[in-house]
Parts: structure tokens; sequence; C-alpha cells
């Protein structure tokens, strides 16, 4: 599948797993990238790989996310680095320790900031730009955890679940404007963030997900589970009643 037109792209978070492998698939359209992250050594490797892949071109723009105190005039140089982004993509995040936060504020406060209140500042700043230009699409890394709220990752999953509601409201707020907004709901996946965890049958490569993100730059939202049947094993989970949750360790 190619596109007709290659997408100019910026991605926020560029140095995960996931952002990654979607880079890839937008380098072999031809596509411009500017790659945001922390480690400009990392993001100019990515770069490379991606040139040779059949990118365009590709700027590397050094940023701290979750601290950054001017994500609308960074986000405007980011878009005229590419004469004007048609795909913005929110890929950054942190697990967190999940345990540690029931008891540390500290760390309690990193997990939402790291994953709903610092995304979310750069979610509005994104849809301000796409709204008065009528058109591209805004996309954030959400997690089916924001579905239901379980004791193994609560914290972590009321963050993701205020992602995804800002989300929706905007692309409510963006219909009928020519620009989109949607949510992409991962469930789990075998990156070096989870490299502790055990690996089952339920687990997916950054590369599935990347396919999800790749096809929403043109169709599609605005929630998306990926890959697509986590969307009825979460109808499931959600469902379920509250005392049969609660004797679970789903």
């Amino acid at each position: 599948m190619s596109q007709a037109v290659a997408h100019r792209v910026i991605i926020l978070g560029a140095q995960s797993a996931i952002a990654e492998a979607a880079a890839r698939l937008f380098a072999a359209e031809g596509a411009q990238l500017v790659l945001a992250g922390r480690d400009l050594g990392r993001l100019n490797e990515i770069g490379d790989d991606l040139r040779v892949r059949g990118a365009a071109a590709v700027n590397a723009m050094e940023l701290d996310l979750v601290a950054e105190r001017s994500p609308i005039a960074r986000l405007a140089e980011a878009d005229e680095a590419l004469g004007g982004a048609s795909v913005i993509l929110i890929a950054f995040g942190v697990l967190g320790d999940e345990e540690r936060a029931e008891t540390d504020a500290g760390e309690a406060r990193r997990i939402i900031d790291g994953n709903f209140t610092s995304a979310a500042v750069w979610a509005l700043a994104a849809a301000n730009l796409l709204e008065r230009r009528r058109a591209g699409v805004l996309m954030a890394i959400g997690s089916v955890a924001g579905d239901r709220g379980r004791a193994s990752n609560a914290v972590y999953g009321a963050a993701k679940a205020g992602l995804a509601a800002l989300m929706q409201g905007i692309a409510h707020r963006l219909a009928g404007t020519g620009a989109r907004a949607l949510v992409i709901k991962p469930g789990t996946v075998d990156t070096p963030m989870t490299a502790a965890f055990d690996k089952g049958p339920l687990w997916s490569k950054p590369e599935a997900i990347a396919r999800v993100i790749w096809r929403a730059a043109d169709r599609g939202g605005p929630v998306l589970y990926a890959p697509r049947w986590w969307r009825y094993l979460m109808w499931i989970v959600r469902a379920m009643p509250a005392p049969i949750m609660h004797r679970t360790r789903l």
C-alpha cells in the first residue's frame, strides 16, 4: 500500500519503539519528518536510518516534551521546518512504578505528567494549528489500560483515560473543519519499556501498532484499537460486573 502524496510528519517522542516503527513506514512513502525527543544523538541515528529507507527529509529536534514551557512555539518551529505538517503524532509516555506510586506522590505525579498533563498540552497546541489550517491529522498513542481501572496500573490507566477523553473531545471540535484527531489504543506491546514483563499470546510487536498509525494518517478514528481485536476484548473487560472483576487478576 502506498500513499498518493507523501506525508509531512511531526513525531513527538520519536525515540519510542512504536514511533520509530511508524516513522519507517512513513519514510518508505518518501515522507518528510521532524523527530522530537530528549536524546539528540539517538534521534540523529534514527534519522540516518529513515533517509536510507526513503525519507525525503528528516530533521531532529531536541526537546524535553514533559518539561517544555513553550510547546506552541516549538510546535510551530517544527511545523515550519516541514512547510506545514499533515500528521502530528504524540508518542511519548512513561510506564512508571505503580506500586511505588501508591505511596509516593512524586512517582504518581511523574506518571500523570508523563502520560497526560504534558501530552494534553501538546495535543491542544497541535489542535489549534490544524484547526487554523483546516487540514491534517493529530494522533496520540493511548492505551487499553485507560478503558477500565485496575489495581495493577491504576495511575497509568487513569492518565491514559484522560488523554483518550481529551483526544475524543478534540476530534469532536475538529469535526467538519477538514482536520481530524484520534487516539490509538494499543494493547500489551513488546518494547524496551515492557522488557521486564513476561510475554504471552496477547502481546504485539511495535510494527503491528505502527501499521495502525500509518493507515490512520489517511482514515479512521476517533478511537482505534491496535490490534483491532483489543476492541472486543476490552468490551468484555468493561462489561464485567465489579464483584467478578474484583476476584480476577485481569
